[in-house]
């Protein structure tokens, strides 16, 4: 293998574990936007089984005003792009479970992805070894 060769691989590796450190970033993102849609579903069926609950609103930097929810049995969702809709429970956990389809989808492709990219380092890995290997072999006098 030529230092040409070598130098491509080298850089084929380090572009490999560039990708592998975003998808890996991504997963953890997915995983957040479950944990948070899953606790919203759990909140807004809290919400429905009592008529009026207390809560703290944060106002920001880290303040919270505590306040009573009167269960309405309506709830405001963002549904992106800056638009929220106002829905009732059922209707708002429904949505709700549709994103974490998506999202479990989107978790699913980001994993084969993540795995190919491992499979594709660890084969530049071995590559890498057979070269230096190579390398240090003394040449053979015939």
């Amino acid at each position: 293998m030529s230092d040409e060769q070598a130098e491509q691989l080298m850089q084929q590796m380090q572009m490999l574990e560039t990708y592998f450190s975003d998808l890996s970033q991504r997963e953890a993102t997915f995983i957040n936007i479950l944990r948070e849609a899953t606790a919203s579903i759990e909140s807004i069926q809290s919400l429905g089984k009592s008529s009026e609950s207390e809560t703290l609103v944060p106002i920001g930097m880290g303040t919270y005003v505590p306040t009573k929810i009167s269960s309405s049995s309506k709830i405001v969702v963002n549904i992106g792009a800056g638009i929220a809709v106002e829905k009732d429970f059922p209707s708002a956990i429904n949505y709700l479970e549709a994103r974490i389809k998506e999202i479990e989808v989107a978790l699913q492709d980001t994993a084969a992805k993540k795995q190919d990219a491992s499979a594709r380092m660890e084969q530049g890995k071995a590559q890498m070894n057979q070269m230096m290997q190579a390398m240090q072999q003394p040449p053979t006098s015939e």
